[in-house]
């Protein structure tokens, strides 16, 4: 074990030890108490910890699970144990990083922390047929883009858990671009340990602190050097959020719908794509699954956030792959261009999102499926 305060670096990294002796609630919240009184825990983590144990609780009673206590003290015993061994000595994430699978297996974790938060019974997969001819693509070395909306801090695990049963490769392989938030805050570290990351600083948090905009740029050089390397060497599948971060309710409908995409962000992303010397193939993903996480009301400076969580049904779908000449082979302008391509991504994810949120929260069901999406619960 490093020292107290020593930076752990991936190949260092080491599984938490379980608190043998947390047999219920009450142990727990008291464990946490003490790691603050001893002064192992600051007291905001604690008290947001402490936050989260609740809110997870209520969220997964609403499952109706009989273990639905067994469950939740295990997942919040197991948060709680990598959350002080990080405090310990502070994981620092790589440009790129590969999830930690041993000798504890972050990967495990995240999905069996946030399976009893869906409700299967109402969560629909759009077009499975197109994942599996991605799958091919990517076992022949090719390499896939899904350019995405991105709703909550669960969207990796959501995805993973939607596509285990049917295509548990892509569920262990999709390299995230994630922004530095997921990889800083204490409650939230655990879980991105566990997913292929390319961690990267967002626009939208770019100039919160002028003093760090530089580094933050040059850091996010080495992680685009990082992901040229991994599209070179082929069968990668990256998930990007071209919107720059997560959706939010429209402020005076409270509407949820995908945030625009950035389409500097797209048109970066398909140079990258192209310049590989590898086949590339570019797919429009959406998902709906806010309700489970949702993120707060405005974009926050400060770490930290609230978590408010609740039992629900999810959606993901994908829709054709998308390629640039077809889009904009008619056009000479090269920002037209780039405009029109992101567009058009855009607007593909926003009819699936459509189509997910009549199937989920109307009640139509698999009912929904249309020419351009075919609604299935592959986990059946």
């Amino acid at each position: 074990m490093p020292a107290k305060g020593a930076v752990v670096l991936a190949s260092e990294v080491v599984g938490p030890s379980p608190l043998l002796d947390a047999r219920n609630e009450q142990d727990l919240i008291l464990h946490i108490r003490k790691e603050v009184e001893k002064g192992k825990l600051p007291a905001d983590v604690a008290a947001n910890l402490e936050e989260l144990y609740y809110n997870y609780k209520n969220a997964v009673l609403q499952s109706r699970d009989p273990n639905t206590h067994e469950i939740v003290l295990s997942n919040m015993v197991a948060l709680f144990d990598c959350v002080l061994l990080d405090v310990e000595n502070p994981f620092t994430f790589p440009p790129y990083h590969r999830a930690v699978r041993e000798p504890f297996d972050y990967y495990m974790f995240g999905q069996n922390y946030i399976r009893p938060l869906v409700d299967y019974r109402n969560s629909y997969v759009g077009n499975i047929s197109i994942f599996q001819d991605m799958e091919q693509k990517l076992r022949q070395g090719h390499n896939v883009v899904l350019m995405s909306n991105h709703q909550t801090e669960a969207d990796p695990a959501i995805i993973a858990l939607l596509l285990e049963r049917s295509n548990p490769w892509i569920s262990e392989n999709i390299v995230y671009v994630a922004g530095d938030r997921v990889v800083t805050d204490p409650l939230c570290k655990p879980f991105s340990m566990g997913r292929n990351l390319i961690c990267v600083y967002s626009k939208k948090h770019m100039n919160d602190f002028p003093e760090l905009i530089d580094m933050k740029r040059r850091a996010n050089t080495r992680s685009l050097k990082e992901m040229a390397l991994l599209l070179r060497g082929g069968s990668q599948i990256i998930w990007i959020a071209p919107s720059g971060g997560r959706d939010r309710p429209d402020p005076l409908t409270g509407e949820w719908h995908p945030a625009p995409f950035d389409a500097s962000a797209v048109d970066n992303m398909r140079r990258l794509l192209e310049h590989s010397g590898v086949p590339g193939h570019i797919y429009p993903l959406s998902l709906l699954c806010y309700e489970v996480m949702p993120p707060p009301q405005k974009v926050e400076k400060e770490i930290g956030e609230q978590r408010v969580i609740s039992f629900h049904g999810v959606g993901l779908s994908v829709a054709e792959e998308i390629k640039y000449s077809d889009i904009t082979g008619h056009i000479q302008d090269v920002d037209e261009c780039r405009e029109k391509f992101s567009e058009t991504l855009y607007n593909l994810v926003v009819d699936q999102y459509n189509a997910l949120k009549s199937t989920i929260f109307r009640g139509h069901g698999a009912a929904s499926s249309n020419s351009a999406i075919s609604l299935s619960q592959p986990w059946r």
